[in-house]
């Protein structure tokens, strides 16, 4: 900064020079007593996977017409549930009441491993040795925020933190110069932007959601004419008063994570243009994410940023498909068949690129990416809200798919019964898909704990278990 530029800045600002010499000592000994939140943090044991994308498929796509085939759907199509099956309360009425739904999917088996996946996917069933298959998720929350917020916090209200603000926590950001948690958007959330929020934990370590669109980030640029030095000062000045009044409040983590912002802001204005620029990709690359379909450009966008992302240190990404609204999201109450064709016509094109683009760099090995939505459907027809062709929700037995991050592809792990409506081998419970989301990572559930009203928090609560994580990894 010339001596000009200075002399004009603290004569505007109504500074003198000893606060200069005040900045300074402020900045020499604030790197020494307040560590960066967000510094790399070493994982509790190796870690088989350094990032994360998940692919939230919002709404709840429907298991026995994706992954988890059903042939008994078919024969007793237009049927009752048997006896076999109870007679709990179940959608509006009793089980038995209700009439089973055939699917309209086809199954068949890929790749070596013979894994079976509907025609609704036909290049994700190109991935098929990829894939490990989870049948058997299960959790206790049947309406969309109840359910998203379980698969995202762990808890099915909100206030608790999401798992990549869990992770963000217990590892740090690899790369400084852009957030460590970024959430990648279609439109609107049902459960609200708290299902990717902070919750309790210290506000640094919050989800930062970029815009849908060719300007993710807004605002990021200096004001016309200002120059980086200058800015510099405006900002540490800015930050040393924020400081003082930091220091009067204790614990006010939304003004530390505000001031953390700004430096973050700072240092994106040079990382982030590059990093979210996809149109520097090769046209190849575009069209493997399917940027030659306008149905499946938009989540191919993000797919590819997702992964610039991972390759550039970001620690977890989530990429939602679905705008929150019944007719253009998975929640298929209506024309289920119909509702799934058009979900998947945006997304498969891409979530195979996004694997078959990672493996081809090299970082697969490193990125865990899983596959998945609240909850998943009925089989049964919904005769209440829906109609006789759509599906409710189904949180007693859905599937979730892993690939990559020290996941051995190919398999199906776990079982739902012979209708698809409960899962009954290898069960896992939400709980048990974080553990071993964490465990991938490095994390022990049982020591990511944050002290809250009393007592240590926890993603898994009370439960969880790292069976699953045994699993995945072995052969």
């Amino acid at each position: 900064m010339s001596t000009e530029s200075r002399r004009k800045f603290l004569e505007t600002s109504g500074l003198g020079i000893g606060w200069l010499a005040a900045l300074d000592m402020f900045q020499q000994t604030a790197s020494a007593s307040a560590p960066n939140p967000l510094a790399p943090k070493p994982p509790h044991f190796p870690a088989t996977a350094k990032s994360v994308i998940h692919l939230f498929m919002q709404g709840g796509p429907s298991q026995v017409d994706t992954y988890d085939p059903k042939p008994l759907l078919q024969k007793l199509h237009g049927q009752h549930p048997p006896d076999s099956f109870g007679n709990e309360d179940f959608q509006n009425g009793k089980l038995r009441d209700t009439v089973i739904l055939g699917s309209k999917r086809t199954f068949q088996k890929y790749g070596q491993s013979g894994l079976e996946i509907s025609d609704l996917f036909p290049h994700t069933r190109q991935c098929a040795d990829e894939l490990a298959v989870i049948r058997s998720c299960f959790h206790e929350g049947f309406t969309h925020s109840q359910a998203q917020f379980l698969i995202n916090n762990g808890w099915p209200r909100i206030g608790r933190p999401s798992l990549g603000c869990w992770i963000l926590y217990g590892l740090g950001a690899e790369n400084q110069n852009l957030p460590g948690f970024v959430v990648l958007l279609q439109a609107g959330v049902r459960s609200g932007p708290a299902v990717y929020g902070q919750g309790f934990l210290p506000a640094v370590y919050q989800g930062t959601s970029f815009r849908p669109g060719r300007n993710p980030i807004l605002n990021l640029n200096a004001p016309a004419g200002m120059r980086t030095e200058d800015q510099r000062v405006l900002l540490d000045t800015l930050k040393k008063l924020n400081q003082q009044h930091l220091d009067a409040r204790n614990e006010d983590t939304e003004l530390a994570a505000r001031m953390e912002s700004y430096e973050l802001a700072f240092r994106m204005q040079m990382a982030a243009p590059e990093a979210t620029d996809v149109t520097s990709e090769t046209e190849a690359t575009k069209k493997l994410y399917g940027f030659d379909d306008p149905v499946s450009a938009d989540f191919g966008g993000r797919c590819l940023l997702a992964r610039r992302l991972v390759e550039r240190g970001v620690r977890f990404v989530q990429v939602w498909n679905g705008d929150g609204m019944n007719a253009t999201d998975w929640d298929g109450h209506i024309q289920c068949d119909q509702n799934h064709l058009a979900r998947a016509a945006q997304t498969d094109k891409a979530v195979a690129g996004l694997l078959t683009d990672l493996k081809s760099r090299g970082l697969l090995d490193s990125t865990l990416v899983i596959w998945g939505g609240e909850f998943g459907r009925s089989p049964v027809s919904d005769g209440g809200s829906g109609g006789a062709d759509g599906r409710d929700h189904n949180p007693y037995g859905f599937t979730v798919w892993m690939a990559g991050g020290g996941v051995k592809g190919g398999k199906v792990i776990g079982a739902t019964d012979e209708l698809g409506l409960r899962a009954v081998e290898d069960r896992v419970h939400l709980n048990d898909l974080h553990a071993t989301i964490l465990g991938l990572v490095g994390l022990d559930h049982t020591k990511l704990t944050y002290p809250y009203l009393g007592r240590d928090f926890r993603l898994t609560d009370v439960g969880g278990s790292t069976d699953l994580m045994k699993k995945l990894r072995k052969a």
